[in-house]
């Protein structure tokens, strides 16, 4: 069987300006991830390849599933993320940047693999106003709202906080 993201690109190299589009959903299995946030869902990668005197560029987006908490009321999250994807590949790697080319063929793999997992969050939220769990008494105030009283503010900085308001107020300052 052949593998979906190894795609041979000798036509391309021999005719600068030649372009291929590679549409491929594959199982995120195959892709080896390492991250237990990716989901089973199939990975789809829609790119498109372009012969350059120097190589090749692909350039196009990655879709992938995944899921986690989020970072303040601990919810159970699915979401889709979609990568675009600006690669440069070389047969003579000449830019730091770019990936070889080796055997007249492309493997698009490492590419997906990178860009997906640079792109999921570190700290996902449900949503932006998420208000998170209450520290006394833990129920998620996004759902219900919470009868503790808000803690005492902390008067170690009062000091400070008058200096700073002196300062201010000198001529000086």
């Amino acid at each position: 069987m052949a593998k979906p993201l190894i795609v041979n690109v000798l036509e391309l190299l021999r005719r600068p300006g030649s372009t291929k589009d590679v549409d491929a959903a594959v199982s995120s299995a195959d892709i080896e991830f390492g991250d237990d946030r990716i989901t089973d869902k199939p990975v789809r990668v829609n790119v498109h390849l372009e012969s350059l005197t120097d190589g090749v560029s692909v350039t196009g987006s990655v879709h992938a599933a995944w899921h986690g908490e989020c970072r303040r009321c601990l919810v159970p999250m699915n979401r889709d993320i979609e990568v675009a994807v600006t690669e440069m590949y070389q047969v003579v790697v000449q830019d730091p940047d770019a990936h070889a080319i080796e055997l007249d063929q492309i493997n698009l793999l490492p590419m997906v693999r990178e860009n997906v997992l640079l792109a999921l969050p570190l700290a996902p939220l449900c949503v932006e106003s998420c208000a998170g769990l209450c520290p006394s008494c833990g129920v998620n105030r996004n759902d219900t709202p919470c009868a503790c009283e808000e803690p005492p503010a902390d008067n170690r900085w009062d000091a400070l906080d008058s200096l700073k308001s002196r300062l201010s107020d000198s001529p000086e300052g």
